[in-house]
């Protein structure tokens, strides 16, 4: 019997020893708890623009790294992400499929830009080292890196970069998986029908079957006298 790839990978656990609703769960409301932290920092520097305001004089340039904008529409990214987060959150508790499939999106989406960097910086290899012009002059370590080669720093950054891909796509697929579980599930519970030569019979799941309370029996029979 032929099994399909999808089949092939597919497993109900993940990290060696939860669930993949587990995990789901668990990495959605990381997730939240990361973009929540961020949306504070972002809401209190836009409350207090004097001390938190960063301008890249330090980077010895002219322009604002980061002003009022721009903080605005990191803010409200931060608040979407935690909006799918929670989604994913609660279609994993839930079991509710199509509440994961955001979360999944925005996985791939993630991958993809990660992917892109990387191959950027195989494309383009000086790029590592303009990055590293532009740092400011107290980056720790900053002369010790600038001091190696060039192909020396694009092995470590794509090793760096190899590595975060690998997580992000063990990520992928137990969010995948988890999907594939509830929709699975899911289905299970849909109304079964059995067709015969003659009829078509519609059956119901099988706990429904036994939740539905017996009829009651029905009067004990007594002979008519006349």
């Amino acid at each position: 019997m032929m099994i399909s790839p999808w089949d092939r990978w597919f497993s109900t656990s993940c990290c060696l020893c939860c669930h993949v609703r587990t995990g789901t769960i668990i990495l959605g409301v990381w997730y939240m708890l990361i973009n929540a932290v961020v949306l504070l920092i972002l809401l209190t520097a836009l409350s207090d623009p004097e001390q938190y305001h960063l301008t890249s004089a330090e980077l010895a340039n002219d322009l604002d790294v980061m002003d009022d904008a721009n903080m605005c529409i990191a803010s409200a990214i931060s608040l979407l992400m935690i909006l799918i987060c929670g989604m994913a959150t609660y279609g994993a508790y839930k079991l509710r499929a199509a509440w994961i499939v955001p979360f999944f999106c925005y996985q791939i989406f993630d991958l993809a830009l990660n992917a892109l960097v990387a191959v950027s910086i195989v494309v383009y290899p000086n790029t590592v080292q303009d990055y590293l012009q532009q740092l400011p002059d107290n980056f720790p370590y900053k002369e010790e890196i600038a001091a190696l080669s060039n192909v020396c720093l694009v092995l470590i950054v794509l090793l760096f970069i190899g590595s975060i891909l690998s997580f992000k796509a063990y990520l992928l697929a137990c969010v995948w998986n988890c999907y594939r579980y509830v929709s699975g599930h899911g289905a299970s519970e849909i109304l079964l029908y059995v067709t015969t030569n003659d009829t078509t019979v519609l059956l119901p799941p099988y706990d429904d079957s036994v939740s539905v309370p017996l009829k009651q029996a029905p009067p004990p029979y007594t002979t008519a006298t006349a």
